[in-house]
């Protein structure tokens, strides 16, 4: 990589178009890693720690949509550019409501492609310029959230509840996120199993069951008849409150 380059994490099922972004990204002085499938996107993602993420929406075995959520739910700051052959702007605002930074539709030229990745990689560079005590409270997280008698804290992962206060462990935080980020909304443990853990569609687990029963735990006045934790039958379970 020459100086000046950066990590680029491609998730892009179709060979061909992948290697061509990779050898051209290259050519620009970036070093270029390929995942051909959601699954293995976000190991690769969790592995590299990449300073820009280029991502397909029609993925094997997870979605670009899920994958992205994933993302954002533990890490709000790298790029996310989304390349999708998928240009109705429904698909557009649906990804940029999830949090992806820019958005181009295939086919399209060479020379916006660099171009609309150069641009994101400048966050990148600003973002990496900043001191040390600058960075540490841009990448504070958003600090408290209060329900009931319920307060969890972001910033130390505790939460203090009927139980006392409690370290959450970052599983714990990442599924809670979820369910605030969806208030009201009813999920299916599908829907969880893939945004909240990277699994597969079709995977059946009783882990999420697992974590809802400890989450009722925590902060349920009555776990038998929860207030906030509510599970929808057939569907999954939604998260609200007044």
């Amino acid at each position: 990589m020459k100086k000046g380059g950066k990590n680029i994490l491609i998730i892009e099922d179709d060979l061909h178009i992948a290697e061509g972004m990779r050898l051209n990204l290259s050519l620009q002085g970036h070093a270029v890693i390929i995942a051909p499938d959601g699954i293995s996107g976000l190991r690769r993602w969790k592995e590299t720690q990449p300073d820009l993420i280029v991502l397909d929406i029609m993925l094997p075995h997870i979605d670009g949509i899920s994958v992205l959520r994933s993302i954002r739910l533990e890490d709000e700051r790298i790029p996310i550019l989304i390349v999708s052959a998928k240009g109705d702007p429904d698909d557009r605002v649906r990804g940029l409501s999830y949090g992806v930074d820019d958005y181009l539709t295939k086919p399209f030229s060479l020379e916006e492609f660099l171009l609309r990745v150069e641009g994101l990689l400048k966050k990148v560079s600003w973002y990496r310029d900043e001191s040390d005590e600058d960075r540490a409270t841009l990448d504070a997280p958003a600090g408290t959230y209060a329900f009931g008698e319920n307060v969890i804290d972001f910033t130390t992962n505790n939460a203090r509840c009927k139980e006392g206060m409690v370290t959450l462990t970052e599983q714990e935080v990442k599924l809670l996120k979820l369910f605030i980020a969806n208030r009201g909304k009813p999920l299916s443990r599908k829907s969880i199993l893939e945004i909240g853990w990277g699994y597969p569609k079709g995977t059946t687990t009783r882990t999420v069951d697992n974590f809802i029963v400890r989450f009722r735990r925590y902060f349920e006045e009555n776990p038998q008849t929860p207030a906030y934790f509510k599970s929808v039958r057939s569907v999954g379970y939604l998260f609200d409150h007044d």
